[in-house]
């Protein structure tokens, strides 16, 4: 079984945007547990524990979608919940491009197994988990997300890639198995 999941790359100088956010973040209570700025991307679909022998049938199916490149803008620090947050992320503004995206992959993949996402899509980039949470958390994360932002804008994007995703005690190591180019 391998883990899988389908995402877009982020480029180097975003990366370096979005970097800035660690040290704020370090400095919040309670207990977050960071993203490596290499991990940093945008979630397409998780696919999870996929048997080694589909990845040919995935890789097959997602080149048969047509979708032309487009541009995002990365923006603002938002959470999944405002009062109780579990997930602090970098909210990424596309015209609604990358849920296109999104949704055309589940498309192409609901035959092959993968039930279709139940939840709405939101365009995003974890940049931390909270791990252990603190009353104090949401008034830093607002404060956080009124006095900075990432500011990476027009990011072009002509591609998504499927994943693999090993977990180790130090961290995720992802592995890109296959490019899709739009």
């Amino acid at each position: 079984m391998v883990r899988l999941f389908i995402a877009i790359d982020l480029t180097d100088s975003c990366r370096e945007a979005l970097s800035s956010m660690h040290e704020p973040l370090i400095g919040m209570k309670g207990r977050l547990a960071i993203v490596d700025p290499s991990l940093l991307h945008i979630t397409l679909k998780f696919l999870g524990e996929v048997p080694a022998d589909h990845i040919p049938l995935i890789i097959s199916a997602l080149k048969t979608i047509s979708s032309s490149p487009y541009e995002v803008d990365i923006r603002g620090i938002a959470s999944n919940n405002p009062r109780r947050p579990r997930v602090i992320w970098a909210e990424v503004q596309d015209g609604g491009r990358s849920a296109q995206l999104a949704d055309a992959i589940e498309s192409v993949l609901e035959p092959l197994g993968f039930p279709h996402e139940k939840r709405p899509f939101r365009s995003h980039i974890t940049l931390a988990r909270v791990k252990e949470f603190h009353p104090d958390l949401p008034g830093q994360l607002k404060e956080l997300a009124s006095s900075e932002s990432p500011g990476c804008e027009s990011m072009p994007i002509s591609s998504f890639l499927l994943k693999k995703s090993t977990l180790t005690p130090r961290g995720p190591l992802y592995e890109t198995l296959a490019e899709v180019t739009l």
